[in-house]
């Protein structure tokens, strides 16, 4: 069934969209839940938070791309939950190691006017990682949307921990240097 059908599904209210959701996008929403929380059990509590939410939001939205708007709505639910479930813990995991990775990048913006800072971060680096070259957008992409260690990255490409590494560190410089650029400071 392709994506149209099963919006088509959510917006007659039919319960078998669930279902074809979970039978076409479950082994992806599972990958993305749990790279973030490493817990069988919290991906699949994830997982069925996700399908609530999506059967929540269609209508009234009707996503251009099902796919990554379901991997959206995964991958906010599962680090909400992984910040839940860590409020007490500092350190240690991949999460943490992603989220400290950008805090140099990336100023909070928790404030009134951080809505509207929030639109406007999201559209740069939406152009940023566009204008990437592809194997470093592709790096960029496993690392901070998927939450995947530099390993699992460096197997998938073939190249070393390393590699993945320093180019992360330069893209890191190379983010910085673009937000700087249109108005965003740490």
């Amino acid at each position: 069934m392709d994506d149209n059908q099963i919006i088509e599904l959510y917006f007659s209210r039919n319960q078998s969209a669930i279902a074809q959701t979970q039978e076409k996008y479950g082994a992806y929403c599972r990958t993305i839940a749990g790279n973030i929380l490493k817990s069988p059990e919290d991906t699949e509590e994830c997982i069925n938070d996700a399908m609530l939410r999506l059967w929540d939001v269609i209508p009234p939205q009707k996503p251009v791309r099902l796919k990554l708007f379901l991997a959206k709505i995964v991958r906010n639910l599962a680090f909400d939950r992984y910040k839940q479930r860590n409020t007490d813990k500092r350190g240690g995991g991949e999460i943490a190691a992603v989220l400290d990775e950008l805090a140099e990048c990336v100023a909070d913006t928790a404030d009134v006017e951080g809505e509207l800072q929030n639109r406007a971060l999201r559209r740069s680096l939406s152009d940023f990682v566009g204008e990437l070259p592809a194997r470093e957008r592709q790096i960029f992409i496993q690392r901070y949307f998927y939450a995947k260690s530099m390993g699992e990255i460096a197997v998938e490409l073939g190249v070393t921990s390393n590699h993945c590494s320093v180019i992360l560190a330069r893209t890191r410089q190379k983010l910085r240097a673009h937000l700087e650029q249109e108005g965003f400071t740490l």
